[in-house]
């Protein structure tokens, strides 16, 4: 199911600065989440396997079912909309896995996913929002909930983790060179005219809160400027505050637009 996988020099360097004791492994299969037969699997490339878990208490009723398994002591790696390349922290020494899908990317676009997810490993953040808001996580679902389904909170939950990890992790990609640096820049040139109309077409109810929080805080990671109500995740403020503030912003966000 996984065999280590080779790395390019540039990505090779990354891991070395960021996350030296990590694996990088390719799965045999693309996944969102790995079946859990499959995920144990890890054990034959890792030392040891320890499932995190989270209090139930931290899971609103309506909370998705790949969410609460994620809480639960099963190990659960990989959750809808990781993309091609995930990471984990269950695992000792961590692991880094690539999905069959990351060989469809031009080769200099997918050395960049990866030494994204080395660096977020050498982060130690925790690899899903859950562990983010852990106990704010149920104040952010009411705060959602007059304008957002539980799936949609989800999405929004993961936009705002991502923003927050890519505020850490920008400085870190700006200071590249080389083919890494002009991947990072060239994924955030193509961001820019989505960014543009963002605002435009959330106004026309041609794109979904959760869908622009997604591209939004995808842009974070490529230094973009991001349109309202957005701008405000785009901030150190946010950095230094981290969940109590996302929780504010989704609250006078939500407000806001409902009342539009």
């Amino acid at each position: 199911m996984f065999t280590e996988r080779s790395l390019s020099d540039a990505v090779a360097s990354v891991k070395e600065r960021h996350a030296p004791d990590a694996l990088v492994v390719d799965s045999a299969e693309n996944f969102e989440t790995l079946p859990s037969a499959q995920a144990e699997e890890l054990l034959l490339v890792t030392d040891n396997i320890d499932p995190v878990t989270h209090p139930d208490e931290w899971l609103p009723p309506d909370t998705p079912e790949v969410l609460r398994q994620y809480a639960s002591s099963d190990l659960t790696v990989g959750m809808p909309g990781d993309g091609s390349v995930v990471w984990t922290h269950q695992t000792d020494p961590a692991v880094v896995i690539c999905k069959p899908r990351l060989n469809e990317s031009p080769d200099a676009f997918a050395d960049f996913l990866l030494a994204e997810a080395l660096v977020e490993v050498g982060l130690n953040e925790p690899e899903q929002f859950l562990g983010f808001f852990s106990e704010g996580y149920p104040r952010f679902v009411d705060s959602t909930a007059d304008l957002l389904s539980p799936v949609e909170t989800y999405q929004v939950a993961t936009a705002c983790y991502d923003g927050f990890l890519g505020l850490q992790t920008r400085e870190v990609f700006a200071d590249w060179d080389g083919p890494l640096f002009d991947a990072w820049a060239d994924a955030g040139e193509r961001l820019e005219p989505r960014l543009d109309t963002l605002s435009e077409e959330m106004a026309r109810k041609n794109t979904r809160f959760a869908d622009a929080a997604e591209l939004a805080c995808s842009a974070i990671k490529h230094a973009g400027e991001l349109p309202p109500p957005f701008e405000a995740l785009n901030t150190t403020v946010y950095l230094d505050h981290g969940p109590e503030y996302a929780i504010e912003w989704a609250e006078r966000t939500v407000d806001a637009l409902v009342e539009e």
